[in-house]
């Protein structure tokens, strides 16, 4: 196995489970991937995921490997409200978690009668999207003939009439603008693709799964922050004797008659292996030189550097968290267009949507008088953009404390100091280029959003984690693992989970 990221783990887990040796060689010093903790003085935050979307994907790996349950290894917290929303006109909101009455009176109350209902209709054609993809997307090996997804819109649009011609939204732009047409609940629905850094104008309409998946499943917290949760699976690693060795750069993947053999290292040795797991696509052809992982006719591995990546401010604070602060706050950018374009021209916005954590959570602030907090904004990679150049991250983290002050005033003033972390941190942590995050696989938009098969051409070497299939997010890592376990248990006639 090569990384120990939760995908990578997942699949670990799972096989050693299954009666195999597994060794796991992590370039880096510690296991998880883009799931880390950053702490100093006493504070602690959540550098990646702040939330657990789908609970029930790790629930299912707990189940499958062990006697102990999820919740006998982590404490996992309901969020509610799901979040807090501020948006451009100053208007606010909060979402109650997993109630669609609730959300829909919510909504009216706080943006006007008749908007709840707006929402809430598009929710149940989401849900249609989500029930028509789920299985492809998320619980079954990318299908050979995967061009049905790439070329059928499954979101079920609403017709819109414009002069003597019918249309039905192909993007999520176009969902927002014909079916929900205020501009607050637009905000609302594209601030769930843009923190997978996917542009709303070309991103397609089935990405209306991504608000669905938080409003039907509801959202997690992890008591003791999201890396707990990497803490326990690769706890249960462990304790099914999957080997990890750390600081073991892996250089090469070794081949004979034309099968992965094993993976050379950085220091010269070979650790020889009945079946190779590489990480993304797109490095993991770097391990193989002069072979091709996947046909011409086959979803082809996307340009790491060419995703977006984030910035995470976090901030130690003096003073109290305030009873009832909310968990999580998105304080909408003034000016959508504006936010679209910038990323369009490789430059971070001027004034970014910024996602505020603050968890109610004793582990993670020295003690009750001070608060950890953490900003995320969605940003160019390092590709696209320079973070090392000299008060690159310092300006835009500024940004980010200006725009997030509208939703906690007083930040700059509380703050004992701040710690700023941009792709460049990714992509030392993950490996990724450029520090660019995965987006999850959505169908339509020609296969765009799609990812390679977890299987490659070279007999005996596979993919696994956020750039194959089925994609970015702490869930979908976890059926990545699902699958591939499937795959080298079962053989190609895998079909998924039941």
């Amino acid at each position: 196995m090569i990384g120990a990221g939760m995908g990578a783990m997942a699949a670990a887990a799972r096989l050693a489970v299954a009666g195999h040796r597994v060794a796991v060689y992590e370039r880096t010093e510690t296991y998880g991937g883009a799931v880390r903790r950053f702490e100093r003085d006493g504070f602690g935050f959540d550098t990646g995921p702040g939330l657990l979307p789908l609970p029930a994907v790790y629930r299912d790996l707990f189940i499958k490997t062990g006697k102990e349950p999820l919740e006998a290894c982590v404490e996992l917290v309901q969020v509610d409200p799901s979040a807090r929303h501020v948006f451009a006109d100053g208007t606010e909101v909060s979402l109650p978690n997993a109630s669609r009455a609730g959300v829909v009176a919510a909504l009216d109350e706080a943006l006007g009668a008749g908007t709840g209902d707006r929402w809430g209709d598009f929710l149940v054609r989401a849900r249609e999207a989500w029930d028509r993809t789920r299985r492809p997307l998320l619980e079954e090996p990318l299908w050979p003939n995967w061009q049905v997804l790439a070329e059928r819109e499954p979101y079920p649009s609403v017709p819109h009439k414009r002069l003597l011609r019918t249309r039905r939204a192909g993007t999520l732009a176009e969902v927002g603008a014909w079916e929900l047409r205020d501009p607050r609940l637009i905000a609302l629905l594209e601030s769930h693709a843009l923190a997978y850094g996917l542009d709303p104008s070309v991103t397609p309409a089935s990405a209306a799964v991504l608000p669905y998946l938080e409003h039907a499943f509801g959202t997690w917290y992890v008591r003791g922050g999201i890396r707990e949760l990497a803490r326990a699976v690769y706890e249960r690693c462990v304790a099914r004797k999957v080997e990890f060795h750390f600081g073991a750069e892996v250089t090469g993947v070794v081949e004979k008659d034309g099968r992965a053999t094993g993976v050379e290292l950085a220091d010269g040795t070979v650790a020889e292996a009945d079946t190779v797991v590489g990480g993304g696509p797109w490095r993991l052809s770097d391990l193989v030189p002069g072979r091709e992982l996947y046909r011409a006719e086959e979803v082809e591995p996307s340009a790491e550097g060419m995703s977006r990546g984030r910035v995470v401010v976090c901030l130690a604070l003096r003073g109290a968290r305030e009873t009832g602060a909310e968990h999580r706050t998105v304080v909408h950018a003034p000016d959508r267009q504006a936010e679209s374009d910038a990323f369009g021209v490789g430059e971070p916005p001027a004034q970014p949507t910024v996602r505020i954590d603050r968890p109610d959570d004793p582990a993670l602030r020295p003690d009750d008088a001070h608060e950890s907090l953490v900003l995320t904004a969605t940003v160019p990679s390092q590709t696209l953009y320079d973070w090392t150049a000299p008060g690159a991250a310092d300006a835009f983290a500024d940004r980010m404390v200006t725009v997030a002050e509208r939703a906690v005033p007083g930040l700059r003033e509380r703050t004992l100091w701040r710690e700023v972390r941009t792709p460049v941190d990714t992509q030392r942590e993950t490996g990724a280029e450029g520090g660019g995050v995965p987006a999850p696989a959505l169908a339509a938009a020609h296969g765009t959003l799609l990812h390679p098969s977890n299987s490659t051409r070279i007999p005996g070497l596979f993919t696994v984690g956020g750039w194959s299939h089925p994609g970015g997010g702490l869930a979908h890592a976890g059926m990545s693992g699902a699958l591939v376990a499937g795959l080298i248990v079962e053989g190609p006639e895998f079909r998924g989970s039941q």
